[in-house]
């Protein structure tokens, strides 16, 4: 990793930390009445070891041991007069332990003693100071101030760490459930006070609270914060579980949370108290491929140097390129049914769905490519065999995870040349989502970058600016998420997409009319939006699109009326009933309508879109 300034770095990308130091020592066989930022000195190898693991598992940046190195905390030990060489020490192993990939943050933690009157504010400048000052000699890449219970306590560490050095800091409280550090400071009020500080590059909290509370948290910081947020929270909260102390939380649970605290903007994320590297490999593995994906890609291609043949060409006009082009063109509403392809090789069934979706007069047939990081039958393949067979328009998904640049060049220009027409861009669940979770997530491009590509084709140029002949006629589509939980993110997303030569956007399924409403407000999109409708099957199904589907919101009061399904078969009725409700809510609003078929079942599909008799289901 380049060890640039923090600021810098977490303007581009999110961090991932490390996890607890205290956990792995215990776990080592260190009682807990040891000092342990002096095994600095007496188990340097131990703490190295500690730390590589963390490396090993994914970390962007690892703690030094030095929590507890400061002078008062030393004392009880009768080591006060080795807090420079245990603070000098903690970073050179840390050094050693991140090489080139890491970054190394200098712990700082609270002396302890600020609001008990038995220090003054003098005292406590003095004593943060000496550790801060043995540590910046060092040279570690910032400092760390973490578990501070008191806001007048941080902020004192934070002067010390403004007079002794010029490092960037992370400044972190510990809160309870109601919102409040220890000494009764509420949560609001510390981080803007944190923020008003120079030498803060990020405020946020660790400690005390599991992943879930932790959550709760982040949305009341987002709201205040003017400085990028960090969270690591523990490992759940302690259990006695036969007299020792106990973290529930398991790896996969806390990456889970991790990825929630991804979505909603934080960007430092790490863990704390009863973590160990696996939390951190799990959390790295869940939070690394979504960033990649979604992280701006440029088009880096050998430019043409013949002025000549890089001169755009002027795109075949929309109601020319397909017959869903002309519909969007004229402002028809426009009818899709997506249907995923098999898992195996054997297409007959899902081209007798084309069929009936052909004879009942659906505008095209929506593919997906890869739906949740899936390896099914080339979506491709199906949609060439769709039109082929059933004579009906396809929609193609042309997802970034899993081809590179050259290979998603090369087969635009094979579907054009065999007729596909119309692409929906999308940059792809990552590999973590799926059944093969260790597989390699490509994302040359993210969808911005790959909608830039196939605008260019349409110019007659490919993504190093030479002619190509002809010229592409693709329609191009994009997605959008009504529902996004950083809706400013969203919408900054959707308009570098049109910028890109997006012509309609396909939303997420739609389960609250307002949200779209309120999205389309306030994108103030003047592109054709086809909305996503999706027909429930069953309770089950709307749970399992309520909790486990990326970027979708299902309305407790829709689970509530799945939930009185009388039988499978009501089940079924009522999900079709409430996607026909949503799509009337929505009619004026949007260009058309993408319904999925659930589970494969494109009678539901056929009729939602009223195609079909609900008896026919």
């Amino acid at each position: 990793m380049n060890h640039q300034k923090l600021s810098l770095l977490l303007d581009n990308k999110v961090l991932i930390g490390d996890g607890a130091m205290g956990t792995m020592l215990y776990n080592k066989g260190i009682f807990i009445n040891t000092c342990f930022d002096e095994l600095n000195l007496t188990r340097p190898t131990l703490i190295k070891d500690i730390h590589q693991q963390y490396v090993a598992a994914g970390s962007d940046f690892i703690e030094t041991n030095s929590f507890g190195a400061n002078a008062v905390k030393l004392a009880r030990f009768g080591l006060a007069d080795k807090l420079e060489a245990i603070n000098a020490a903690a970073v050179s192993l840390a050094r050693e332990a991140a090489g080139q990939t890491c970054l190394v943050a200098a712990a700082v933690g609270p002396l302890g003693m600020t609001g008990q009157g038995d220090i003054d504010d003098a005292k406590t400048l003095e004593l943060f100071g000496r550790q801060i000052a043995a540590l910046a000699a060092a040279s570690p890449d910032f400092l760390l101030l973490e578990t501070f219970g008191s806001v007048s306590e941080i902020l004192l560490a934070l002067t010390a760490a403004e007079n002794t050095c010029d490092l960037e800091v992370v400044a972190q409280l510990t809160v309870d459930e109601d919102y409040q550090t220890a000494l009764g400071d509420r949560l609001e009020d510390a981080i803007v006070a944190l923020c008003k500080r120079p030498n803060v590059a990020a405020v946020g909290l660790n400690c005390t609270l599991g992943p879930a509370a932790m959550l709760d948290c982040l949305d009341r910081v987002k709201k205040i914060a003017t400085k990028p947020v960090a969270l690591q929270p523990n490992a759940g909260l302690p259990q006695m579980v036969d007299g020792r102390t106990m973290y529930m939380s398991s790896p996969e649970y806390m990456a889970e949370y991790a990825k929630r605290y991804f979505e909603k903007g934080a960007k430092i994320i790490g863990a704390c108290c009863g973590s160990t590297p696996e939390h951190i490999r799990q959390i790295a593995r869940a939070i690394k491929p979504i960033q990649k994906a979604v992280a701006p890609r440029p088009v880096a291609a050998a430019v043409s140097m013949n002025v000549e043949q890089a001169r755009p060409l002027e795109p075949l006009s929309l109601a020319n390129r397909s017959a869903m082009g002309a519909k969007l063109a004229s402002g028809q509403k426009v009818i899709t049914i997506e249907i995923s392809p098999p898992r195996g090789a054997d297409l007959t069934g899902l081209l007798e769905k084309g069929k009936r979706c052909k004879a009942a007069g659906i505008d095209a047939v929506n593919i997906p490519d890869g739906p949740r990081a899936s390896s099914r039958l080339s979506a491709m393949i199906t949609a060439i065999k769709l039109e082929q067979t059933c004579g009906i328009e396809t929609l193609l998904h042309i997802c970034c995870r899993d081809r590179n640049i050259i290979a998603m060049q090369s087969d635009l220009l094979g579907i054009h040349t065999i007729g596909l027409r119309n692409v929906l861009i999308i940059t792809g669940d990552p590999p973590k989502v799926g059944e093969y979770p260790d597989a390699t997530g490509v994302f040359d491009l993210d969808s911005v970058a790959l909608t830039r590509v196939v605008a260019e084709l349409n110019h007659g140029l490919d993504i190093a600016h030479n002619r190509i002949s002809p010229q592409t006629a693709f329609v191009v589509g994009v997605g959008a998420n009504p529902a996004a939980s950083d809706m400013n993110r969203e919408i900054e997303r959707l308009n570098r997409k049109i910028e890109a030569g997006a012509e309609y956007i396909i939303t997420q399924p739609v389960f609250d009319s307002a949200s779209l409403i309120r999205f389309l407000e306030a994108s103030g999109c003047r592109l054709p939006v086809i909305a996503g409708i999706w027909p429930f099957t069953s309770y089950k199904n709307a749970e399992f699109m309520a909790n486990e589907v990326p970027g979708v919101v299902v309305p407790p009061s829709l689970l509530e009326r799945m939930a009185r399904a009388a039988d499978p078969t009501h089940a079924r009725r009522l999900g079709i009933a409430i996607a026909q409700e949503m799509m009337a809510e929505i009619e004026s609003s949007v260009a058309g309508f993408a319904v999925s078929a659930p589970m494969g079942n494109v009678n539901m599909a056929l009729a939602a879109a009223e195609k079909i008799g609900i008896e026919e289901i």
